[in-house]
């Protein structure tokens, strides 16, 4: 705990942004997290509650009461020590996690939950900024050989924890860069690319081997499915050569409209959209970060809020590492990071269309009407990126009821509250609208035009449509973004390993085996759709799993 009294003394101070009409010409992050002293106070609101709900809530079990109390005493990289025992990535949780561990904590039951992510955001952010997060290589190694596939955060917490057992492991992914959809499906004004990039030039000093481009299967991915690869491996080549396997791919099939006008040019998967565009943000950010050699690494202090525009990009020019980027293309680490206080205040709009590298993102929203099918993560992500095209207008319709402005605490506390969430997105830009089902795409010589929904009403968890409800929008580019309903099936098929009814491969998870041997799974994979936090918890715990089939026990942390 913090302060005895903290909570009664103390406000929550929720993280400063930059204003919306700056933000919106880049995709740099924008979130300023807190200065020493604001997260000092904050520390000081964790009340000795006895029991830390706030704990059970985190899928990783972060050890929140106790880097909260060592923050409030300013022992920041204790703090560290202790936030790294339980998550390998704070910098991404302290970024994109939706923090259920905040609607867990005691004090939101009649109060304002801790700052706890903010706090988390801090810590990981001050760590890189000192040379703390150093590697952790194996004293001595095993001789056992482990094949990741799948670079997303299960992938990569999995290897980093075998790594440190001392196993030989190499991560495999079928797209050029490493990151899965940490890379691909979140946009940089969430989550810095570059961050990924530091990450993994610790893991390659801890020993860990990155093979991207590299798909392993026998037939190719659909076509709706992100694919970059140049090499194909077969499973049985793979088992031949590991001792171990781990499938921690991403759930990647996206969830379809099929409906009259499906076809129209102009309706697209969102990560149609948003992987194209990521991959021009970072072609363009690593060309301009090559050009700038006089880029200066330190932190300034924002005017209005006195928070420090600190973005993690900073840890790497102060990180103890080998100066080599995690990339399928090896270069200097200078060349992928520069400062982030420079990143936070530019002012010049980086929304160029014409970028070398990747190259251009086949579908713009520039000037266009957007709509959004999707209420989630996705969607969301999909209105930040069409406001930094130029969209005219950006509408996000959802299927479910709008939900209530405010929980029922009393009923719902300590679990995750079903409740409206406004995200940074939609603060930028967008009308949303709920109990929505689209009928049909109408569109002119092959090109959407419009679309045709209805409005329904739901009873008894059942939906029926609203009589005279009909209405159109019109609409020059429509996202689907609903979801995702299972991984790959090609590769599940190409291993041959055992499926649950959801299409996900069935593994328990106390030692997350497959029905194949010498084959695990987590993540995405074996639990389906989740969040990153839930991803990076399972891949450590498969990771203990792993490393007591190799060795018949394990040291490793769940």
């Amino acid at each position: 705990m913090g302060k005895i009294t903290g909570f009664m003394e103390f406000k929550r101070l929720s993280e400063a942004s930059l204003p919306v009409a700056d933000r919106r010409k880049n995709y740099h992050e924008f979130v300023l997290h807190l200065n020493d002293d604001q997260a000092k106070i904050q520390g000081a609101r964790c009340m000795d509650c006895g029991i830390p709900f706030c704990t059970t809530g985190c899928p990783v079990n972060n050890i929140i009461p106790d880097w909260n109390d060592l923050v409030y005493r300013g022992n920041w990289r204790e703090a560290l020590d202790v936030l790294h025992s339980t998550n390998n990535f704070p910098e991404f949780t302290g970024r994109v996690c939706p923090a259920p561990c905040e609607a867990a904590c005691t004090l939101n039951i009649n109060n304002d939950a801790v700052g706890i992510k903010s706090i988390e955001h801090a810590i990981i952010d001050k760590g890189g900024e000192n040379g703390w997060v150093v590697p952790q290589p194996a004293e001595k190694k095993t001789g056992k050989k482990v094949a990741v596939v799948g670079s997303g955060p299960a992938g990569l917490a999995a290897a980093q924890q075998l790594a440190r057992a001392g196993h030989s492991v190499t991560v495999f992914e079928k797209n050029s860069r490493i990151g899965g959809l940490l890379r691909y499906g979140i946009p940089d004004f969430k989550l810095d690319k570059r961050l990924i990039d530091w990450r993994m030039a610790q893991m390659e000093t801890e020993g860990v081997k990155f093979q991207a481009s590299t798909f392993i299967g026998k037939d190719a991915p659909e076509k709706n499915i992100a694919n970059d690869a140049k090499k194909t491996v077969s499973p049985t080549e793979l088992l031949k050569k590991f001792d171990a396997v781990i499938l921690s791919g991403g759930a990647e099939t996206p969830r379809d409209l099929p409906v009259p006008g499906r076809e129209l040019n102009g309706v697209h998967y969102a990560l149609e959209f948003l992987i194209p565009q990521n991959k021009v943000v970072e072609a363009m950010t690593r060309r301009s970060e090559a050009s700038d050699e006089t880029t200066s690494h330190s932190t300034r202090p924002s005017k209005d809020t006195g928070q420090v525009a600190g973005y993690g990009a900073e840890m790497a020019s102060s990180h103890p590492l080998p100066q080599t980027a995690g990339s399928a293309i090896t270069s200097d680490l200078a060349s992928v990071v520069g400062s982030p206080s420079r990143m936070a205040s530019s002012s010049t709009s980086n929304v160029s269309r014409d970028v070398a590298g990747d190259g251009r993102n086949p579908i713009s929203a520039a000037g266009k009407h957007v709509v959004v099918i999707g209420g989630g993560d996705t969607g969301s992500d999909c209105v930040g990126t069409s406001n930094r095209h130029g969209a005219l207008s950006v509408t996000q319709i959802e299927v479910m009821p709008r939900p209530p402005e405010h929980e029922n605490k009393p009923l719902v506390w300590p679990n995750w509250p079903m409740k409206l969430r406004t995200s940074s997105s939609h603060e930028e830009g967008a009308q949303r609208d709920w109990a929505i089902v689209t009928k049909e795409f109408i569109g002119k010589d092959g090109k959407v035009e419009k679309l045709r929904a209805v409005r329904v009403e739901w009873k008894d968890g059942k939906m029926s449509e609203i009589a005279a409800s009909e209405f159109e929008l019109k609409a020059d580019l429509v996202l689907l973004a609903m979801g995702f309903v299972s991984p790959e099936q090609k590769v599940l098929d190409a291993f041959g390993v055992e499926k649950d009814a959801r299409g996900n491969i069935k593994a328990d998870t106390e030692n997350y085996r497959t029905s194949k041997d010498k084959v695990f799974a987590a993540g995405d994979m074996r639990r389906g759709q989740s969040l990153v936090v839930w991803a990076i918890r399972e891949g450590r715990q498969c990771a203990r799993a792993v490393d007591e089939f190799l060795m018949g026990s394990s040291v490793l942390p769940r």
